[in-house]
């Protein structure tokens, strides 16, 4: 009997197919140490029909991250618009939407800043890893030209803003924020005094 999970290909529809198959992989088995032939195998198509269109593993990776980076700016973009109306608010907003979505997708969240895997595709510079990265660029901007922000270099604050973030993320991921250690709120406590320094005190 054929596998319920290999059914998902339909003729046109490859390259989807490979891609679900290998993020429904991604998710299951928390890692990415799969091979192509397995995606193929669970997709139902033949050994070599995957690389049509991914040449390697790589590649297919790399595009499991880009759509990561995409969800992530998607999830961050809504957050965004509900317009909260303090900066912290707005901070505090989009960093528990960035946080939770690396806890609902942790295989995801961590391939898609993975070292090794970034450095072999120059992933981290393409345009839909930045457009992440350019939503606290905005903020801080928008934060600097109405005076609430410091006047500092905002590449400089938004990767004080970003190590933060993704550092409480990777943290919560692994199950590591005990509130014996950092308290019952710590994204909170971290972001109050992320703010404070952000803060233009003189306005």
């Amino acid at each position: 009997m054929q596998d319920p999970s290999s059914r998902r290909y339909h003729h046109g529809d490859l390259r989807r197919a490979v891609i679900e198959t290998a993020l429904d992989m991604l998710r299951e088995e928390k890692n990415w140490q799969f091979t192509l032939r397995e995606v193929a195998r669970r997709a139902g198509v033949s050994h070599a029909a995957p690389y049509k269109h991914f040449p390697d593993k790589a590649a297919l990776l790399a595009e499991l991250a880009m759509i990561g980076f995409d969800r992530l700016r998607e999830s961050l973009a809504a957050a965004k618009a509900e317009t909260p109306t303090t900066l912290l608010a707005e901070i505090a907003s989009i960093s528990h939407a960035y946080v939770a979505f690396g806890m609902e997708n942790p295989a995801l969240y961590r391939l898609m800043f993975s070292a090794e895997e970034g450095k072999a595709v120059g992933m981290h510079l393409n345009e839909r890893a930045m457009a992440v990265f350019e939503i606290s660029l905005d903020l801080l901007r928008r934060g600097q030209a109405t005076g609430h922000v410091r006047e500092r270099p905002i590449e400089g604050q938004a990767a004080a803003c970003w190590s933060l973030v993704h550092g409480i993320t990777m943290l919560a991921i692994d199950g590591l924020l005990v509130p014996e250690k950092v308290g019952t709120s710590p994204l909170d406590a971290a972001l109050r005094t992320l703010v404070e320094g952000l803060e233009n005190t003189a306005t």
